[in-house]
């Protein structure tokens, strides 16, 4: 037993930590937060591009060492015929929940955001009138609220919009820490609402789900399989999909 747990630590935690540590130094990163590029990203067309209602995840990697384990989400949306994007982020300083503090799709530390989720046209018009009703009660939105680990974060803040707004389902990345976190000890539906997460305290836990598969949840990271999208789930490293593998060769 004691040999199986060694083997589990070193092959599913510690190699893909040391590769990840690997990739951030090689990458590197800003010396301070003032240094960093924070300006839009260009990975959003303008607002005034579409007339339809638009919902929009993004999460990029955090900043300095952070990066290397953890990605920052972010809510975008936008009304039907409105001229601009709308973005809501949590951040750790000061009244956590923030307004377009940043450009819709700014850099987070220098690092270019992705699209994680997007829904559009009626059922995105539905949906944003109910998103922002959810903002307006997250429970962690006072001074002080805000842990960087295991949470109440900016990603506890994401998670729990879209766990607590009827219609809004979204697979999360693995390595957005603190997605999970539900407080001391909690049990609430997957963010993609298709099974379950159960937590203690964001350190230990797991997720059953049609669409997030068989996760384990330790000291805030992710491992797990996702059948669904062919697909393994690491610390640091995050979703590892063969399909992905395979479209990124043929491109």
């Amino acid at each position: 037993m004691l040999k199986v747990l060694c083997w589990f630590s070193l092959l599913l935690i510690l190699l893909p930590c040391a590769i990840g540590t690997g990739l951030g130094y090689a990458h590197g990163w800003p010396t301070s937060w003032r240094k960093a590029n924070w300006s839009s990203s260009g990975v959003l067309p303008p607002a005034r591009a579409s007339r339809d209602a638009t919902v929009i995840l993004l999460a990029s990697r955090t900043g300095q060492w952070k990066s290397i384990f953890a990605e920052h989400m972010s809510i975008v949306v936008k009304p039907g015929g409105a001229e601009h994007w709308v973005r809501y982020d949590v951040v750790g300083w000061g009244n956590p929940v923030r307004k377009d503090a940043y450009a819709a799709d700014a850099y987070w530390y220098g690092n270019a955001p992705r699209v994680i989720y997007r829904l559009d046209g009626p059922e995105a018009a539905r949906l944003i009138p109910r998103i922002e009703a959810s903002i307006a009660r997250y429970p962690h939105g006072a001074r002080g609220t805000y842990t960087v680990w295991p949470g109440p974060n900016s990603n506890t803040f994401v998670s729990w919009v879209v766990r607590n707004t009827e219609g809004f389902h979204a697979e999360l990345p693995p390595v957005a820490v603190g997605k999970d976190w539900l407080g001391w000890a909690g049990i609430a539906p997957a963010p993609s609402k298709t099974g379950y997460t159960v937590s203690l305290a964001g350190l230990f836990g797991g997720t059953l789900a049609a669409e997030e598969g068989i996760e384990l949840h330790l000291l805030g990271s992710t491992i797990g399989i996702d059948i669904n999208d062919i697909a393994i789930k690491l610390p640091a490293l995050g979703k590892l999909g063969v399909l992905d593998v395979l479209r990124n060769r043929t491109l």
